[in-house]
């Protein structure tokens, strides 16, 4: 199974978005330091949930970032995201 499915697996099942991307970046970054070129190192998340709602943007990534911990702590580099309530994301949720 690929990081990007394990990822939007986790997400989709502690917090039950309304649209989540899961957007792999990983090419953008081949050859740079710290990239280890196993095309999936790089990523960047879209995510809208109601779980975000009266928290930080700080609270919401590190919410993000405890669900991905064992992902992060091992093949993913960077991680690159944006977390909103489907009100701040307006009607396009």
């Amino acid at each position: 199974m690929t990081i990007e499915n394990i990822m939007r697996g986790k997400l989709e099942t502690i917090l039950s978005p309304a649209r989540l991307e899961v957007i792999n970046e990983s090419h953008l970054h081949a050859g740079h330091a710290g990239s280890p070129g196993t095309g999936e190192s790089h990523f960047r998340l879209n995510i809208i949930s109601e779980a975000f709602a009266g928290k930080t943007r700080l609270e919401r990534h590190r919410l993000i970032n405890e669900i991905l911990k064992e992902e992060l702590a091992g093949r993913i580099h960077a991680l690159a995201i944006s977390a909103n309530t489907p009100e701040e994301a307006g009607p396009q949720s």
